[in-house]
């Protein structure tokens, strides 16, 4: 009996290390099966992201592209309010905005000079707005220069630009507003608003300070010239100082003159002997 109890609890503590192994083995399989998910995943989420990125790079550029675009097809237009609808052609209404132009603007133009008229809008009781493409910017500045002379009338005009463009320039009126009332010079350029800021005048000092100053001028001028006169007056002390002494080199000269003038008078005595 011992025998059997003693080979049943062997086998009990067997199956419960099997067991523990079992479930180890089974912790590290699914460690190792989650590992290799979350490494697959990533490297898919890694190479989406580069994807996107570069999606988005593409986006942006594009974006640039046709705001550029944009901007150069709409900057040769203007666009005109209150011009009546009498039009029956094209011709027509070419004829009538040509008619228009030179009447409030005194400008001639021609048919060359016009690339594209058209009216925007479901027709209404209202005119509705004219855009009008012309052949050259330098037509569509000279025009845009004299808008003031459709003050008093029922006309106006203006830049043609995109609607996101209306609505960001409609947005910073308010800003406008405020940075002229500050004194600061405030314009919109297209869908920007560049502001220049106020410089006060440089204030000048008042005449005592002036005369002030005049004074300590001519003060260190004085100082200044007393400066060069004692200078002046030591160089002429050390010149006479120099004049009265002889220089070695002179000195020698007249000993080597003086010897040779008695040796010679010696000579003359001997021969006369």
């Amino acid at each position: 009996m011992e025998e059997i109890l003693n080979t049943l609890i062997s086998i009990k503590k067997e199956l419960q290390i099997q067991r523990i192994e079992i479930r180890e083995t089974g912790k590290n399989v699914t460690e190792k099966v989650t590992q290799n998910i979350t490494s697959i995943f990533e490297e898919k989420f890694l190479a989406w992201e580069g994807k996107l990125g570069e999606m988005k790079e593409k986006v942006e550029n594009q974006e640039k592209i046709i705001y550029y675009l944009e901007k150069q097809t709409r900057v040769r237009n203007l666009v005109f309010f209150g011009i009546e609808e009498n039009e029956t052609s094209y011709k027509s209404f070419e004829e009538n905005i040509i008619k228009w132009i030179e009447q409030y603007f005194s400008i001639k133009l021609t048919y060359r000079d016009i690339q594209e008229i058209k009216r925007l809008g479901k027709k209404q009781e209202r005119p509705r707005p004219t855009v009008v493409t012309f052949t050259t910017l330098g037509i569509k500045i000279e025009i845009f220069k004299q808008k003031r002379a459709l003050k008093d009338t029922q006309y106006y005009m203006k830049e043609d630009f995109p609607k996101y463009v209306f609505e960001k320039r409609k947005a910073l009126q308010e800003q406008l507003k405020l940075e002229r009332e500050k004194g600061n010079t405030a314009i919109l350029k297209y869908d920007k608003l560049i502001v220049s800021k106020y410089q006060s005048k440089r204030k000048y000092r008042s005449s005592p300070d002036n005369t002030s100053q005049i004074n300590m001028d001519k003060h260190t001028q004085a100082s200044k010239k007393n400066k060069i006169k004692q200078i002046g007056k030591t160089g002429t002390r050390s010149n006479s100082i120099t004049e009265g002494v002889i220089k070695p080199s002179m000195l020698n000269f007249l000993v080597n003159k003086n010897t040779m003038k008695t040796n010679n008078n010696q000579e003359s005595n001997s021969e006369n002997i």
